[in-house]
């Protein structure tokens, strides 16, 4: 079973987030999470939500799902559209600006759950045919006396 998350247009360039894609590939998502936690890089922090998308997918989808056994299976970061500015320089040039952006896509795959079918019911005898069971007998104990009655009826 596996769940993807994308986040689109993000202001980084794809190479400097590859290089934090790359400390997460294959990795379980909770040591990956505790990477990106670390992580000196702006990206890692968008990297880190997209990753949690991914879990709280795989979660919607699949319903009852050990997060623990979760693994980062792909992790990639394409390139988006281009900006284009232009920066002035000395003696009337320009300078162009490329301002990148990129696409990153994050795929998890775990277990899907294993569901343990219901316990079986053992199937109920068949009903005897007209022959009822005989009741216990009742009880003919005389009721107990109390003293204060007893003393009355002597009185």
């Amino acid at each position: 079973m596996e769940a993807k998350a994308i986040a689109r247009y993000v202001r980084v360039t794809p190479r400097k987030a590859d290089q934090v894609l790359q400390l997460i590939r294959g990795k379980r998502v909770d040591h990956a999470t505790e990477v990106l936690m670390f992580t000196p890089k702006h990206v890692a922090r968008t990297i880190r939500k997209v990753l949690q998308s991914a879990v709280a997918n795989a979660v919607a989808v699949e319903g009852k799902i050990n997060v623990e056994h979760l693994h980062v299976k792909q992790a990639v970061a394409g390139a988006g559209p281009t900006m284009k500015r232009i920066m002035p320089r000395a003696q009337g040039r320009a300078t162009p600006l490329l301002k990148r952006t990129s696409h990153i896509t994050i795929v998890v795959e775990g277990e899907a759950p294993v569901e343990e079918p219901a316990p079986r019911r053992r199937a109920r005898p068949a009903a005897k045919a007209a022959t009822p069971e005989p009741k216990a007998p009742a009880t003919t104990k005389k009721p107990r006396r109390r003293k204060a009655a007893a003393a009355t009826k002597e009185a």
